[in-house]
């Protein structure tokens, strides 16, 4: 029933994880930590399936974060090995290449071990030329870190001379940030598990500047199913809908001013603003003229 309220609805382009819990499931049932990141990872695996048979083109997955160097270093070591098997499937598994995945690792990579830079960077290599979806993990990342490098990358171009200062703007900065083969976009959902509420220094410039709709839930990640998953679209779509909404009200508003509003007038404007289908401009106008009659009087239907 969810997948057939959700399925001719627009999706979002970007959806960005927080894949939280690993450690607390594995806790949960007395076992190992490692076995937590293990069926963390099978998790990640197949959302990626659940998220581009939605039609959802960028997937970014915060799978260590720079705060994640002060754990053991068994378990660092552990999850590194896990994390390079996993690059290396990516490099073999046929899927990969039917979607034809770009893989793009953002963060602090030089603080990682050798042989998993090696595995990232084959994974990025064997997909450069692909653009059909993107898969972007997040290794070493830390928002407020990428910012200070951004910072220091955008001083030197100055410095050299391929920069000035009057060609720094919102844009500028946005191409510069993680990875250096290019920027990822604006988030339109994060996903959050294990029932945290916040968003943990995760992708702050590309998400707070799209003001993207959050999507926090209790199962941990190991635990998180298709349902849930369902669940996040259904609030971007949400969320996006009563954009829609709030956009199309201002306009006829404004149109009000002039006298009878034209339906024509309102599908032009609020298609400057917005990227939305005619069709969908008109149903959001009966909505709202179906609950508000003063509107219904405004419109010249």
């Amino acid at each position: 029933m969810l997948t057939n309220e959700i399925k001719d609805k627009p999706v979002p382009s970007h959806v960005a994880i927080i894949m939280d819990g690993n450690r607390r499931f594995a806790q949960k049932y007395g076992l190992a930590k490692y076995y937590g990141h293990f069926k963390g990872a099978d998790t990640t695996e197949r959302v990626l399936d659940w998220s581009f048979d939605l039609g959802i083109r960028q997937l970014t997955v915060y799978a260590f974060s720079t705060e994640n160097f002060t754990r053991s270093e068994e378990e660092k070591n552990q999850l590194f090995e896990l994390i390079g098997i996993k690059f290396d499937e990516i490099c073999s598994d046929k899927r990969t290449h039917q979607r034809r995945m770009r893989v793009r690792v953002i963060g602090s990579t030089d603080h990682l071990p050798s042989s998993l830079r090696t595995a990232a960077k084959h994974a990025e290599d064997v997909t450069k030329h692909y653009n059909g979806v993107y898969l972007n993990v997040a290794l070493a990342y830390g928002g407020r870190q990428e910012l200070v490098d951004t910072t220091r990358a955008l001083a030197l171009k100055i410095k050299n001379g391929k920069l000035s200062l009057r060609d720094i703007n919102e844009e500028t900065i946005s191409r510069n940030l993680y990875p250096s083969s290019g920027s990822v976009p604006c988030v339109d959902l994060i996903i959050r598990t294990g029932g945290d509420e916040r968003i943990s220094n995760f992708l702050p410039w590309q998400a707070n500047g799209n003001e993207c709709a959050a999507y926090f839930c209790a199962p941990f990640w190991p635990e998180f199913r298709k349902i849930d998953f369902l669940r996040a679209i259904r609030t971007y779509q949400t969320r996006e809908h009563e954009r829609q909404k709030n956009t199309i009200m201002r306009v006829v508003k404004m149109l009000s001013y002039y006298g009878k509003v034209e339906v024509e007038d309102v599908i032009r404007i609020s298609r400057k603003f917005i990227a939305i289908p005619k069709d969908e401009v008109i149903s959001i106008l009966h909505e709202l003229a179906h609950h508000n009659v003063v509107i219904y009087n405004m419109i010249k239907w």
